[in-house]
């Protein structure tokens, strides 16, 4: 028997204030895009702590990374860095409300599975072939081709 889990470590950039930094070109695309990312994860904080009908997972790639540590089935810790200078209090105050926003998401924690070897090395092989079929029917039609019961909406 061999145990089988997930563990997601996840950095998370902070707010990047673009005119305070002096970002300009390249960094200020990528500081937007990390805002806007940040943006979409705070919505999804919300929608899941007002238990909203829609929860909108695939906003954001980092949204859809962290689908399971969201609302999912799997055990969160948060770690908040704040500064104590004056000069970030802005950032400070937002990063708390944002880490207390997320602490009241429940999740339905499920244990870890437990399978036996055989099953794991079957259920791999079945991923292998249903890969190689992919990769056979994306040559045979000049594109790609994903299966109705494998396209993720």
């Amino acid at each position: 028997m061999i145990k089988c889990g997930k563990l997601n470590l996840v950095d998370l950039a902070g707010s990047e204030n673009i005119s305070r930094s002096g970002a300009r070109d390249g960094r200020a695309r990528e500081a937007g895009e990390i805002n806007k990312s940040l943006l979409t994860l705070g919505r999804i904080i919300n929608a899941l702590v007002e238990h909203s009908g829609h929860i909108p997972y695939r906003d954001s790639k980092l949204t859809r990374l962290l689908r399971d540590s969201l609302g999912g089935k799997t055990k969160t810790c948060i770690i908040a860095t704040i500064s104590p200078s004056i000069h970030c209090l802005e950032e400070t105050l937002s990063t708390l409300d944002y880490a207390h926003r997320a602490k009241n998401i429940k999740n339905k924690l499920e244990v870890n599975q437990k399978m036996m070897k055989s099953a794991l090395i079957k259920d791999l092989y079945t991923e292998i072939d249903r890969l190689k079929q992919e990769v056979y029917a994306a040559r045979e039609k000049n594109g790609i081709y994903i299966p109705r019961d494998r396209y993720i909406y």
